[in-house]
């Protein structure tokens, strides 16, 4: 574009926004799209998972393309591996005081009515394991504008030692974690994708060595994953390696009389870990299968012992959609989504669409009609429960008792499903998947 008869260029590093071409050299030394320097807690897919390219085929035919027996053989395949496995996990839909007035106030939208009732189970759930207490640090992964940690600092009041780490790869606006500064809460947002983060290198931990709590509100696809390897495999393994014992270990002995009653008045004193653990829990709200990604799953040994590989895992992952697609929206339905988008806006809820999805080559009207909208949907869970029975498997390896509950009704998100866990010799109330 001509201007002045100077020239306006796309940038390179960036074609969002335009440079003129004549001040390029300058403007590349500035643009907040160039490559920055490695944080020391940054260490290349350290979370990744090992890369196994024999596995996965170039080419893989879309679920659209595949014939009906193609299809019936895959479907047979998923229910003989899904065999003995428990379908309808419990209900585990609570709520916590700390979110009270906000569920109550009548200017919230339906989208931000949803989101808080959500965070208020999540935070009930996290309470009911026992890991809403002093003297931890709180990772929030996938953590968008921080509002799942903004509430447990909020159900925490004014507790001693509490830290928040907020994980969040892209850069998020309208946060909310710059609003405390509580001289007893620290929060530290890193802007990193959790494939490459190594919590070993982060300073406030390595410094005060404090028992981490993982969390995340509906944390997509293969960021759970890799989320989960994070912790309990890049983290713990490698403290427990190193063999330290933080001061946390000693939270019992070295409180003074007058701290063990003012936690016993606030109800805390059972919140304190009885044995420190790198990881003390880890309480995650899952969705998005469909975007997982065979490299990274956790639970690759857990179907190849069931007999299945890459390919089985790539169509069982696509057909996991259908428990959220459904049938085409009506017109009506459309506008009422429009309608919903738009409270959204102006609520400034999270960004997450908890039940929408748009009609693909893989959505259940693009399929043979042999399978009835219903027969797809339990196919679609049945998926999930696969996918979800990986990552049980995996962290009773290394561990730990997890567990899958649904922590809200599907009204409010089909994404309905909380993956919990705590240490083998944590004490907790069922705690078994």
């Amino acid at each position: 574009m001509e201007e002045n008869a100077r020239k306006r260029i796309l940038c390179p590093l960036d074609p969002k926004h335009t440079v003129y071409e004549d001040r390029l050299a300058k403007h590349l030394k500035k643009c907040n799209s160039r490559e920055k320097p490695k944080p020391d807690f940054f260490i290349q897919d350290i979370n990744a998972g090992l890369k196994d390219e024999t596995e996965i085929p170039d080419q893989l035919v879309p679920i659209s393309s595949l014939s009906e027996e193609q299809l019936e053989n895959l479907i047979k395949k998923l229910r003989k591996a899904s065999e003995g496995l428990n379908c309808t996990l419990k209900d585990q839909i609570m709520s916590h005081p700390a979110l009270h007035d906000a569920l109550n106030d009548p200017k919230n939208g339906d989208s931000a009515a949803k989101h808080l009732k959500q965070q208020a189970s999540i935070l009930g759930n996290i309470e009911n394991l026992k890991l809403l207490g002093p003297r931890r640090c709180f990772v929030e992964f996938g953590a968008g504008k921080g509002k799942l940690s903004h509430w447990v600092d909020i159900a925490l009041k004014d507790a001693e030692k509490v830290h928040f780490i907020l994980v969040e790869k892209v850069t998020t606006r309208f946060k909310v974690d710059g609003k405390h500064r509580k001289k007893n809460s620290v929060f530290e947002r890193l802007q990193i994708d959790i494939q490459h983060l190594c919590l070993n290198k982060i300073p406030l931990l390595s410094k005060e060595k404090l028992p981490i709590v993982g969390i995340g509100k509906h944390l997509c696809g293969v960021a759970t994953d890799l989320a989960l390897r994070c912790l309990v495999e890049t983290y713990a393994a490698s403290c427990e390696e190193r063999n330290e014992e933080p001061l946390a270990k000693r939270i019992k002995n070295d409180k003074t009389e007058k701290e063990i009653n003012t936690l016993a008045k606030e109800g805390n004193e059972k919140n304190i870990p009885e044995k420190w653990t790198p990881v003390a829990g880890i309480v995650i709200a899952l969705c998005c299968h469909h975007r997982c990604d065979w490299r990274h799953y956790v639970g690759k040994e857990y179907f190849r012992a069931l007999g299945l590989g890459a390919v089985d895992f790539h169509y069982f992952q696509r057909m996991s959609s259908w428990a959220t697609c459904g049938m085409r929206k009506t017109t009506l339905e459309a506008s009422n989504s429009s309608t919903k988008r738009r409270d959204k806006q102006n609520d400034g809820s999270e960004e997450h669409d908890d039940g929408g999805c748009r009609i693909t080559d893989d959505s259940p009207e693009s399929l043979p009609g042999f399978l009835t909208v219903e027969e797809k949907k339990k196919i679609g869970h049945l998926c999930k429960l696969l996918i979800d029975q990986g990552r049980i498997k995996y962290l009773q390896q290394k561990g730990f008792s997890p567990a899958l509950q649904y922590y809200t009704d599907p009204l409010v998100s089909l994404e309905n499903v909380l993956l919990t866990a705590l240490p083998n010799h944590s004490s907790s109330p069922e705690t078994s998947a």
